[in-house]
């Protein structure tokens, strides 16, 4: 058996062929890269995300071999006899006669608490290194987040701005605005959606990994029909960012918000589709900025200001922004529940039938494609769990299980910060609670639903209507001074006691009978 003076730990979303370690080949360092039964089974996950996951994991060991390191890819059938990580890790550094175990830092607060402390065999070195991958490092997050604080997007993407002279000029934001988000709201017409863009799909193998997958009896949610279309290298991850900037860039700030049935590519529409391949760190963010700012010079005409804007406030801003608050709110964070919702997830959201267009549009294309749009999770699914008080800690293993791009950083503020406002506002300032006036403006789905948009109280008439007009009441005490939710509240006054209590009536139907929906 050979020796190793160092075991090296990558994890499956730290496949960065960039990062510092691979620089020079040590034939004294093992890397080790593994499939585990820990990290599948923490939530029942998609079949692509579990399919994506080790195939990107095997394609990145396969690369680093090319390039001369000692490398130690287990599949499940090689670790299915450790419970843990951690006994895993222990076996190796025996078997290998290690003095040194090193990891990167990982994202997700579970596997740091896990990799820190558990108890190394044989009086072996810990060390910890950084991604390399993020914008900002641990020492820039406590300048910017402070624990059970209020943080707003805005600021922070402006100081973002400035600090890494992105769009900027003399200190001023590029075309005198910061941001053009008033821009990006537009809906599709009949002749936008003739010019939605075929998506760029791969066609990567994975019957070896679903049949391991499937042997081993790893439960999983969605389809997958054999070959993976998904970016798994980063020859694929870069070929999508191309695409992204030739194709879709030129419209999509425009139509970021926007939704449609209408069109054979209605669930990839303008979008980049790149964050499983930066939530692995395949890419990175600088990379993916630098690359869309250059098409945007290179044919201003193309590719708008608001259009490239749009964009790096999603990558510059949000994205920096959601882990700020992940790491300074710490295991806290997972135990918010403001709003006090206690109801369980209906039934459908793990099938897709109901009769409400938007929710079974949005349920289904996610169940198909482990994917939607941020408008999709956010005003589609995660508005109705908002509005119908579902717990948080469901709406959290759905989102983390089903979509591809889902790790808990990432997700775990999305999902109870942004979507279900269950932080008591350290991330929104406000509840992003909507009616079907909402839906009906930004997508097409109302002409084709079984319920009508236009009523409230009718027996036919849209759910998010009711809804939406017992949560504020539900919530009045609440929300009522909020400056932004001032309007609804005169709205709401304006209604007639009768009116309000027929609303009222109609949404406690309708929860009662939310498995029918």
């Amino acid at each position: 058996m050979q020796k190793f003076q160092r075991l090296r730990l990558i994890l499956g979303d730290q496949l960065n062929a960039n990062h510092s370690w691979y620089k020079h080949c040590d034939p004294q360092t093992l890397y080790v890269i593994a499939e585990l039964r820990q990290e599948t089974d923490y939530v029942c996950h998609h079949i692509q995300k579990l399919c994506a996951f080790f195939a990107a994991m095997n394609a990145f060991a396969n690369s680093l071999q090319q390039a001369g390191h000692s490398v130690l890819y287990l599949t499940l059938d090689d670790t299915a006899q450790y419970p843990d990580l951690p006994s895993l890790i222990n076996a190796l550094l025996s078997r290998y006669q290690c003095k040194v175990f090193e990891y990167q830092q990982p994202d997700e607060l579970r596997l740091l608490a896990q990799l820190s402390s558990f108890k190394l065999v044989n009086s072996v070195v810990r060390q910890q290194v950084s991604t390399e991958h993020f914008l900002l490092d641990d020492s820039d997050l406590t300048r910017y987040f402070k624990a059970e604080t209020r943080h707003r997007l805005e600021s922070f993407y402006r100081n973002m701005r400035k600090r890494f002279n992105i769009l900027m000029d003399n200190g001023q934001p590029t075309g005198g605005t910061w941001n053009y988000d008033q821009n990006n709201r537009q809906t599709f017409k009949a002749n936008d959606i003739k010019a939605i863009p075929q998506p760029l799909l791969f066609a990567n193998p994975v019957n070896d990994i679903i049949e391991r997958i499937d042997r081993h009896q790893v439960a999983s949610i969605g389809q997958i029909q054999g070959q993976l279309l998904w970016p798994i290298n980063q020859q694929q991850s870069n070929q999508l960012l191309a695409y992204f900037c030739s194709h879709c860039l030129p419209r999509f700030g425009t139509f970021q918000d926007a939704m449609t049935s209408k069109s054979p590519h209605q669930w990839s529409l303008y979008h980049s589709r790149l964050s499983f391949a930066l939530n692995c760190k395949m890419l990175h963010p600088m990379q993916v900025i630098e690359a869309a700012i250059s098409a945007h010079r290179s044919n201003p005409e193309a590719i708008s200001l608001a259009q490239i804007e749009g964009f790096v406030r999603q990558i510059l801003g949000w994205r920096e922004f959601i882990r700020g608050i992940y790491w300074a709110n710490g295991d806290s964070y997972k135990l918010s529940n403001t709003l006090f919702a206690t109801r369980d997830l209906p039934a459908w959201f793990w099938t897709g039938k109901t009769h409400m267009q938007c929710m079974r549009h949005a349920i289904n294309q996610s169940l198909e494609f482990a994917y939607a749009h941020h408008i999709q999770r956010l005003m589609i699914t995660g508005n109705f769990a908002l509005l119908t008080g579902i717990h948080p800690d469901l709406v959290e293993a759905w989102y983390l299980g089903i979509y591809i791009d889902a790790i808990e950083w990432v997700e775990q503020p999305n999902t109870r910060g942004m979507a279900l406002f269950a932080d008591n506002g350290l991330l929104a300032s406000k509840p992003y609670a909507a009616s079907g006036n909402y839906i009906n403006k930004m997508s097409d789905y109302c002409t084709t639903c079984k319920y009508d948009v236009k009523t409230k109280t009718e027996a036919n008439s849209c759910p998010f209507n009711a809804f939406y007009w017992y949560f504020l009441q539900q919530h009045e005490q609440r929300f009522n001074h909020n400056p932004r939710m001032a309007f609804a509240y005169k709205n709401w006054q304006r209604l007639s006691t009768e009116q309000r209590r027929d609303i009222i009536a109609r949404a406690d139907y309708l929860l009662d009978h939310i498995e029918q929906l």
